[in-house]
């Protein structure tokens, strides 16, 4: 979930909820790594380490949350992740609040809106489906986006061969937790995620332009924090406050946000952003490795394809944006 600004690296936070950023659009994202992230520095695997870290981080810190939710729910465990993410954001950035515009101040509060729903989306549907499925099915958002922006008609093959993906998706009829099985509701708010997901890649977009360094990222986040605080409340009440529960939120905040935005952050400077952004098109897959290695969410080879076909699309999507900007 990329969030790109032509002012510095350190306002893209790609990792915000756990899922792809591919096929986002340059002008979503290309911007966010900056004169150093085009040097010849990025051929190397170091800057790959990084994304891979990054997506590994995100999708078990998504694993953590589904493993909490007893204790919380999906709308507290969001809470949690939100307001230590903030909290933390704030700390370092210590942004300032003045001398912004109305306007700007607007573009912060859509940012965090669009940022409090996709990541509340997210994770009522990773408390009904399986994680790999969920980030299968929330990328169509971005891959959407970037259909719609390139005009380009050979993205309309790469949207045909996501389509693919989720027509398997809906169409196996198979048992246990594969993608037939899957509750409507579920896929419901994953897609709905989605498209949250694009909202946020377009004001991350501006904010990033309207806010030095990662200003408007730690404002948006603590906007967001606020949005989800009464949902949270409303649902685990006194739970949010048990030490343990608070520890392990902590833990999520830190998976699914500070961390992969720090190593994100050190591979955006080492590496161009259509590199990155192809790189993170693996992020379904690693989210049905977290859901299998932590949840023991099983999946079958037609589920394996279907998250193929979308990862393909998303790879392929991305690949013909980087040809028409050098055309």
């Amino acid at each position: 979930m990329p969030a790109p600004s032509s002012s510095s690296p350190t306002s893209s936070p790609t990792a915000a909820t756990g899922a792809v950023a591919a096929a986002i659009p340059s002008t979503a994202k290309g911007s966010v790594s900056g004169s150093g992230s085009d040097s010849a520095s990025g051929s190397g695997l170091g800057p790959v380490a990084l994304v891979i870290s990054a997506g590994i981080s995100v999708q078990f810190g998504a694993a953590l949350a589904v493993m909490i939710m007893p204790r919380a729910g999906a709308a507290g465990v969001v809470t949690l992740r939100l307001a230590a993410a903030a909290l933390v954001l704030l700390v370092l950035c210590r942004p300032k609040v003045r001398g912004y515009s109305r306007s700007d101040w607007g573009t912060v509060l859509a940012f965090g809106a669009a940022m409090a729903g996709m990541n509340g989306l997210f994770y009522q549907a990773i408390d009904r489906i399986p994680l790999g499925p969920a980030v299968t099915l929330e990328v169509l958002g971005p891959l959407a986006l970037s259909v719609i922006v390139s005009r380009r008609l050979v993205n309309l093959l790469w949207a045909g061969l996501a389509l693919g993906g989720v027509v398997l998706l809906s169409g196996h009829g198979g048992g246990g937790l594969g993608f037939g099985s899957l509750d409507p509701l579920g896929a419901a708010y994953a897609l709905g995620a989605g498209v949250m997901w694009a909202a946020y890649i377009v004001f991350s977009a501006r904010t990033g332009r309207r806010f030095p360094q990662a200003d408007g990222l730690a404002l948006a986040m603590a906007v967001a924090a606020a949005v989800s605080l009464p949902l949270g409340i409303a649902e685990a009440g006194s739970d949010l406050l048990v030490p343990s529960t608070l520890a392990l939120g902590l833990g999520v905040a830190v998976l699914s946000s500070v961390l992969p935005y720090t190593l994100e952050l050190l591979a955006l400077r080492r590496m161009p952003a259509p590199t990155f952004a192809i790189l993170m098109s693996l992020e379904p897959a690693i989210a049905a490795t977290a859901g299998f290695l932590v949840l023991n969410q099983a999946m079958s080879a037609l589920d394996a394809l279907a998250i193929a076909l979308v990862i393909a699309a998303s790879m392929g999507a991305v690949r013909s944006q980087i040809r028409k900007k050098a055309a």
